[in-house]
């Protein structure tokens, strides 16, 4: 039987489910909710309208602008989102039109970011670390192409975590456009982890 009560945000899921995430129609978690453990492409035509507030139970995931996986990405990680500030600072969009969970690769983890398309120019490389400034490790280049060879990153289009948010899965991308950035900026980059259960989001801008 279904429950009418709106769980708590700190309420764990019953199930083991390797994903689950709990969709809020107001902000701080109140309204109408909606439940998911697997890919949505299109949140409204699921009955979500409009999301002001989330918690993720089981994670990563990674949230977009627009339906069918398009435009500015938002990631999750466990925790609480008590408003829609709480996973962005681009100030472009507030709506989510389509979520689906993200795979971790293992513990390790290395990615090389290069200057140029197709791997060429000048790189930096990183490996088991976050980086909040390209800056203060002496590259202050753009990044145009990258190359992840272990574990599941998420890039900045600014130094201190800020700004549009980029995902990384291993693999290849050959230009800026493969990641979904219109520009080829980005100035900070850090690993996505199995973290456990804390009171907020990944990034909260500090007062």
């Amino acid at each position: 039987m279904a429950s009418e009560q709106t769980p708590t945000p700190k309420q764990q899921p019953s199930s083991t489910a390797a994903h689950k995430i709990v969709l809020f129609e107001q902000e701080n978690f109140q309204g109408r909710f909606h439940e998911l453990s697997g890919p949505c492409p299109n949140l409204k035509e699921a009955g979500m309208e409009k999301i002001g507030s989330l918690v993720v139970h089981c994670g990563p995931w990674i949230g977009y602008e627009q339906a069918s996986c398009k435009g500015e990405q938002f990631v999750f990680e466990k925790g609480e989102y008590p408003r829609w500030d709480s996973w962005t600072n681009s100030r472009r969009s507030d709506t989510l039109g389509s979520l689906k969970p993200v795979k971790l690769d293992g513990h390790e983890h290395k990615i090389i970011l290069f200057e140029n398309p197709n791997f060429t120019g000048k790189k930096i490389e990183i490996i088991d670390d976050d980086v909040p400034s390209f800056h203060a490790h002496g590259y202050q280049e753009k990044v145009s192409s990258i190359r992840v060879l272990n574990g599941t990153w998420v890039g900045y289009q600014y130094p201190g975590y800020r700004g549009y948010q980029y995902l990384f899965e291993k693999g290849e991308y050959k230009d800026n456009t493969e990641f979904g950035a219109q520009h080829p900026q980005i100035q900070s980059v850090r690993r996505i982890r199995d973290m456990q259960w804390h009171q907020r989001g990944i990034f909260h801008p500090t007062n």
